[in-house]
């Protein structure tokens, strides 16, 4: 048992699980639920399946990550980031109007692909994978997912369905729909309604289950006026019954286009839980075990993907809501699927009189919820750059679609490292009066340099990409008037150093002793030097080149005699020349 509470979290949550806890972690487990039943039906629609696949998954993927989950608080289910990409992974395969049976066996299968990468890259401790979106990426690519899930929805919303795909050809043919005469008034007023109202319950009153009170309204308001008789799709009775265990059969042809979703869906579900897990453990005083959550995901996938269900993320809003109503543990799941099972099996018509438009104003809800307009504008004001890395990402998924867009964010996001790595930022270091230590010059103008030394800040590794640039910036502070007697890197920030590098490194210190410049390293990382030691480049500038601080080969330098200085014809300018930059030296290349 001792062997068994090691290796599944579960079992360690149940052996320490205090009976103060039940009645709390019941009570929430049964909020939840009223979250839970309709977003996982519409979460299930956006992904292009039937309902009642929402309601499968939420009730197996809650139990899977309840055994061996690490979080004691978060929520896993249906999520409306994943639904879009569902949508484009199945589409190709099934084609406008697939089979609904087919459809669910593929989703499955995804669910199947989705775990079992997640638990290979647990296994390879592959839990950095989630920084592959950074930030500014993760905001462009999301706003471009709540825009696209957002015009996705209008239509149900409006009464009315459009045979499109994509954000640009999904506008227009709703556009037409509207148009031509389509809108559903009674529909549109329900779907409103139900956005408005979920919208003030969020703003006002967020500790109350906003989406209940819909969803509730909804259907009284359907059976009360008989909405399907005025034109307003309802959802219908569900399936009765628990799903059976299913391997899901699927043509060998469609794995490629399986899998190339999954790692998608993959990469995007590990991002979202690890950050969440993240926020909500700071709250609750617990660790985040980054390689466990992706076994609590994989096997919370691998579960729903055997009961006919869909790949499944955390969910913020849903695990804020069980904390809120004083969930303790993972029971509170538990009694989630429970209750869930229950309505399943003993109250399948609960919701036939559900209507269409109010679960796409759940979707609608999720979508702006997924929107992060003032972190553009934070973007805007702090970096245009990585403001035009956000936009990219954007665009990539307004326009190209869902897949396509997380390739574009994961892209865009490589790129920028590799930027900073290739045009790292680099300064000259000076003195500023009152201020201790040395400075970089572009932000100090007052401040001064030791005459006839140099101190060259480079603000990232060496290797083949930024050597040649390393190089060409040395050479410019070499080039100055009067030049320089010693240039000192102030290699810090260099944590790292390439053979590539080293080759330049050799041939600029003889390019620089040729002209009587000495090249010196200051504060050279240990690790960094014993490589520079392998290369043989301690030996060829010579140990005594080398000093532990600045200001030890600020000391040195100026222990050495100046060397005397001919005469200078005062008609002849002394000023520094001009670089081939046009200007000293003192930001990227």
């Amino acid at each position: 048992m001792e062997q068994l509470a090691r290796r599944i979290p579960g079992v360690r949550m149940l052996r320490a699980y205090q009976r103060s806890w039940l009645s709390k972690d019941i009570v929430a487990g049964l909020v939840l639920t009223t979250l839970l039943v309709p977003q996982g039906m519409a979460y299930a629609e956006l992904a292009g399946l039937p309902a009642v696949t929402g309601l499968y998954t939420s009730i197996l993927c809650l139990l899977g990550y309840a055994l061996f989950g690490p979080s004691r608080v978060l929520v896993l289910g249906p999520d409306s980031s994943l639904g879009p990409m569902i949508a484009a992974t199945l589409l190709p395969i099934l084609g406008a109007n697939g089979d609904p049976a087919r459809a669910i066996a593929l989703a499955s299968m995804l669910a199947l692909l989705v775990g079992g990468i997640t638990l290979l890259a647990s296994v390879a401790k592959l839990g950095f994978v989630a920084d592959l979106l950074s930030k500014p990426t993760q905001v462009g690519y999301m706003n471009g997912l709540a825009l696209t899930i957002l015009v996705s929805q209008l239509p149900k919303l409006f009464g009315f369905s459009v045979d499109a795909n994509g954000l640009v050809d999904e506008t227009s043919a709703f556009l037409r729909g509207v148009v031509d005469g389509e809108t559903v008034a009674m529909a549109l007023a329900v779907g409103l309604g139900g956005v408005v109202l979920m919208a003030a319950f969020g703003r006002w009153l967020p500790k109350w289950p906003g989406v209940l009170v819909a969803v509730v309204l909804s259907v009284l308001v359907a059976s009360w006026l008989g909405l399907a008789d005025r034109g307003v799709r309802l959802v219908g009775e569900l399936p009765q019954g628990f799903p059976p265990f299913t391997v899901p059969h699927i043509a060998v042809a469609d794995l490629p286009l399986l899998i190339g979703g999954a790692l998608g869906i993959a990469l995007v579900s590990l991002a979202d839980t690890i950050s969440t897990a993240s926020a909500f453990a700071a709250r609750t005083g617990q660790e985040v075990d980054g390689n466990q959550e992706m076994v609590g995901i994989g096997m919370a996938n691998v579960a729903s993907g055997l009961f006919q269900g869909f790949p499944v993320s955390t969910s913020g809003s849903r695990t804020a809501v069980a904390m809120q109503a004083g969930a303790r543990s993972q029971v509170t799941g538990v009694v989630g699927a429970g209750a869930i099972t229950l309505i399943i099996l003993a109250l399948p018509g609960l919701l036939r009189n559900l209507p269409q438009p109010t679960l796409a104003a759940v979707v609608i809800v999720a979508s702006l919820s997924l929107a992060d307009i003032p972190a553009v504008v934070r973007l805007w004001q702090r970096s245009r750059t990585e403001f035009t890395l956000s936009m990219a990402a954007f665009l990539g998924v307004a326009l190209l679609g869902v897949l396509p867009g997380i390739a574009v964010a994961v892209g865009l996001s490589i790129l920028n490292v590799f930027r900073r790595a290739w045009w790292p930022d680099t300064a000259v270091l000076g003195r500023v009066e009152d201020m201790a230590g040395y400075h970089a010059l572009s932000s100090h103008p007052e401040g001064s340099e030791v005459p006839g030394l140099t101190l060259f800040r480079f603000g990232a590794p060496l290797f083949f990409a930024n050597a040649r640039a390393f190089r060409e910036l040395v050479r410019e502070l070499a080039a100055t008037t009067p030049s320089p007697r010693w240039i000192v890197v102030t290699a810090e920030p260099v944590t790292d150093i390439d053979t590539s590098a080293a080759d330049v490194l050799e041939q600029l210190h003889d390019e620089l002793a040729a002209d009587g410049i000495t090249l010196v390293f200051a504060e050279l990382k240990h690790p960094v030097r014993l490589k520079m030691d392998r290369f043989g480049l301690i030996e060829k500038l010579g140990p005594a080149r080398f000093f532990p601080t600045i200001e030890a080969a600020v000391a040195a330098f100026q222990q050495i005699p100046a060397p005397r200085v001919a005469h200078v014809d005062p008609e002849e300018p002394t000023g520094p020349r001009v670089a081939p930059g046009g200007h000293r030296p003192s930001a990227r290349p």
